[in-house]
Formats: C-alpha cells, sequence, structure tokens
C-alpha cells in the first residue's frame, strides 16, 4: 500500500517506518524542514531504541521517504495518517490546532479516494471535525472526491515504540464506513498474523478507549502512590503490598510501582483533556479528578524526604544534590513532565546545587532547564556531567530520579565514600534498604521501611 503520514514524532515516525518494514511504502511529512533534512541524512531527532536502524533500513530500501510537501503527500497515498501533535491548552483541553491545519491542508489538494486516519491521541468528536474541515476545503474548490475518517489511536510505549507497533496487544480502528474498515484491516494484517488482534468499532468508542486506557493506567499509579505514602504511616512496606495484591489475577502486576508520579507526553495531558471533556458535558470525574491531584502532590514527595532529612528547606542552601536520571522514563529523551523538573525547581528555590547524569537525555534535560530557569542560573547551580560516579563525587546525597538499567546495581562502598551525608533516595525503589544499611548508608524510598546506616 502507499502510506502518508503527517507528523514525524514518536508516533508518525515510529508508525511510519514500521509500515515500511513490512513491505508499505511510505512517505513521512513534517512542515519542519530541519527536521526532514535530518531524517533525509539519516540522523533520527529523537532517541527510541532501535529506531535509527528500522529508518536507515527502510530509507536505504526506498520504502520509507521523506518531505515536507504536502502536494507530495496527498498523492502519493491511499492512507494518510494524521500523526502531528495535540498538546495540553491552557484550559486541559486538547489542542487540535495542527490536526485541523493538517487536514484543511489534506482537503485543499485530495483530487483522489482516500481514508484519513486519526492517529494522533484525540477528543472524542475530532473525527467529525477533521471531516468538517476536509469538506469544507474541497467544496470551496468545487471538487467532489471521496474520503473517509477513522480513528486508530495509538498504544506505543516510549522506549519500546517499535515492539509495542511490530507485536501489538490490540489494533483499535474505528469507522463508519465498510470498505475504508476493511482497508485498514488489510493494512494492519501483517500485524495480526498469530492471532486475530483488530477490533472495530464505532469512531467515537475508539476516540474514547485511547483516553480510557491511559486514564486507566495513571489511576493505578495515583492508587499506588496513595497507599505508599499511607504505607509510611503505618510502618509496613509498599513494596511488599505491591507483590501480595499484584498476584491477584483481577489486579495483575502491570502498574503498580510507587514512585514520584507519572509524566511523560500522554498521561498528564490525556487525564486533564478527559476531564476538560467531561466538563464540557456538565459531568465531574471524580475519580480522575483525584488521580490528577495525587500526581500533582507525589511530584514533590522526594522534596519533602528531603527537606525533612535536613531539617528543614533553609538547611538545603548551598548542600549539592546529585541525581541520577532526568527523563521522565528510561529508554527515552523525553523531558516532558518529568519529575525531575519539579525536584530541580524545588531545590533551586531552597538553594542547593544539582549535580546531575542521565545516560540519554542531557542533551535535552539541559535545553529544557535553560529554558524554564535561565541560563544565569543554571551555570552557577546545575551541572550534568557524563557518568553515574562523577555526579555522586563531592555530592551531600544521592536521589534516583529515573530508573535506567546502569543505575540498578550501583557500587555501594563507592557511594558510601564519597557520599558526604552518605543518604540516598530511592525515588523508583529500586534498591534493597537492607542491603544500603549494611553498607553504611541511609536509605530512604518511598512507601518503605527506611535503612538507617
Amino acid at each position: 500500500m502507499k502510506i502518508s503520514v503527517i507528523g514525524t514524532g514518536y508516533v508518525g515516525l515510529v508508525s511510519g517506518a514500521c509500515f515500511a518494514d513490512v513491505g508499505n511504502t511510505v512517505l513521512c511529512l513534517d512542515v519542519d524542514t530541519r527536521k526532514i533534512t535530518m531524517l533525509k541524512d539519516g540522523i533520527i531527532p529523537i532517541h527510541e531504541p532501535g529506531l535509527d536502524s528500522l529508518v536507515q533500513r527502510n530509507a536505504a530500501a526506498g520504502r520509507l521517504l521523506f518531505s515536507s510537501n504536502y502536494d507530495d503527500a496527498v498523492s502519493h497515498a491511499d492512507i494518510i495518517f494524521l500523526a502531528v501533535g495535540t498538546p495540553p491548552d491552557e484550559d486541559g483541553s486538547a489542542d487540535l490546532t495542527h490536526i485541523l491545519s493538517a487536514a484543511r491542508s489534506i482537503g485543499e489538494r485530495l483530487t483522489k479516494p482516500a481514508v484519513i486516519v486519526d492517529k494522533s491521541t484525540v477528543p472524542v468528536g475530532t473525527a467529525e471535525k477533521v471531516k468538517r474541515a476536509i469538506a469544507g476545503e474541497l467544496e470551496k474548490r468545487g471538487v467532489n472526491v471521496a474520503f473517509h475518517v477513522v480513528s486508530n489511536p495509538e498504544f506505543l510505549k516510549e522506549g519500546a515504540a517499535i515492539d509495542d507497533f511490530m507485536k501489538p496487544d490490540r489494533i483499535v480502528v474505528g469507522f463508519d464506513d465498510a470498505d475504508a474498515g476493511k482497508q485498514m484491516r488489510q493494512l494492519y494484517a501483517p500485524f495480526s498474523r498469530n492471532h486475530e488482534k483488530f477490533v472495530e468499532m464505532d469512531i467515537r468508542s475508539a476516540e474514547l478507549t485511547k483516553y480510557a486506557a491511559n486514564a486507566m493506567l495513571a489511576t493505578r499509579i495515583s492508587f499506588m502512590n496513595e497507599l505508599a505514602n499511607l504505607s509510611e504511616l503505618l510502618g509496613a512496606d509498599i513494596e511488599a503490598v505491591r507483590l501480595g495484591i499484584g498476584m491477584d489475577p483481577r489486579i495483575g502486576p502491570d502498574f503498580l510501582y510507587a514512585g514520584m508520579g507519572y509524566g511523560g507526553s500522554c498521561f498528564p495531558k490525556d487525564v486533564k483533556a478527559l476531564i476538560k471533556t467531561a466538563s464540557d458535558h456538565k459531568k465531574e470525574l471524580h475519580l480522575l479528578t483525584a488521580t490528577e491531584k495525587v500526581n500533582e502532590e507525589q511530584k514533590n514527595v522526594l522534596f519533602n524526604k528531603l527537606v525533612r532529612f535536613f531539617g528543614g528547606a533553609q538547611n538545603l542552601s548551598g548542600k549539592t544534590i546529585a541525581l541520577w536520571g532526568l527523563s521522565f522514563k528510561p529508554n527515552t529523551d523525553d523531558m516532558r513532565e518529568a519529575p525531575s523538573r519539579i525536584l530541580i525547581k524545588s531545590l533551586f528555590d531552597a538553594g542547593a546545587n544539582v549535580v546531575a547524569y542521565d545516560p540519554v537525555a542531557s542533551t535535552e534535560a539541559k535545553r529544557v532547564l535553560v529554558a524554564e530557569h535561565g541560563e544565569d542560573l543554571c551555570n552557577a547551580r546545575l551541572r550534568i556531567v557524563e557518568s553515574a560516579k562523577q555526579a555522586v563525587e563531592g555530592a551531600d546525597v544521592l536521589v534516583l530520579v529515573t530508573e535506567w538499567k546502569e543505575f540498578r546495581a550501583p557500587d555501594l562502598p563507592f557511594l558510601a565514600e564519597n557520599l558526604k551525608l552518605k543518604a540516598v533516595f530511592d525515588g523508583r525503589n529500586i534498591y534493597d534498604p537492607d542491603a544500603f544499611s549494611a553498607a553504611g548508608l541511609v536509605y530512604e524510598g518511598i512507601g518503605r521501611r527506611s535503612g538507617e546506616a
């Protein structure tokens, strides 16, 4: 099949490369000409494991093309995916500016029948707006071209996006035309060979399914964070509780990890957007409102622990805090809604210095933090270094923020020797408190008993 993908972010670029890898001819369009130039030169503008080789292989085979010209994209394809950003607006709703602009650009050029696919995460009713936008441009041109809009939400995890696309647990497609549904089923047939994964439904249900999935996962995270905070008060260990409830097949073990709250490009904005959608229909989503409130409070959990450890925020002034990890999760350089940003702001406000290391996100983190706090403050109070051990040397305490693999088995004697106050704050509960205590280190996790040196 001939496919065009509008937008070359995580979703667009991964989708385009994976469709090309099974034999389709895919043209990826982005209005950012710098991005397109990079992609043509084999440079991947985002970090996603395996994506560079996948893109380069299919580009070399002539199955994956890049352009910033809408004429090329629209004339090329029988199926056009919309994978542009839908960032949160000031009121929490999804900003549809980019997706509707793309729809109008398609309508201005469409000359043959096509299926238009909403791949971006969009509120219920967006497909109808996309359809009206395209139809409006066709009407202006005085032409009648058959097209159908379908909803095909993505369920890709950053850091595992290629595997998620190539081996999906479900392929959700919402459509109102049988022929469009048949084309989508044919397109996804290579990804659904072992057993049926294609789930067809009406368009509005498909749009809601994406929000519902992310809202459910976000709720599990906030629920566990609530229990973690209660565990500390009761002298229980949230890790034991997690194992005990996760073995129940009705609950399962996934997304039961306490920590610093959820971040990234999906959960925060999708929860907000779903709350706003409900509000627009005079409905309050009590559970999701609480989920969001818990998450906002949880972002401060590590800073509050540091304040207690130092005997007050004023005593953090002049101290050096080492951070391991900056990205919102491992295997990505994504800093959107990253808990590290909240923690660093609080540390700066308290007068502390920060020395940080991240295996991948250092460049992106520096760009984001300079934009937030200014170059002068970052130059004076922030150092981003090139190794985990370098971050620890001379620091007062260590805070684990992101659970990258290389942080899982730290050199405990090295930490005990180099941390001035011999304390580690585990924001992801990946360490054994007893091992740290035996090494002469104070251990503080989330919802766990403290390990005293």
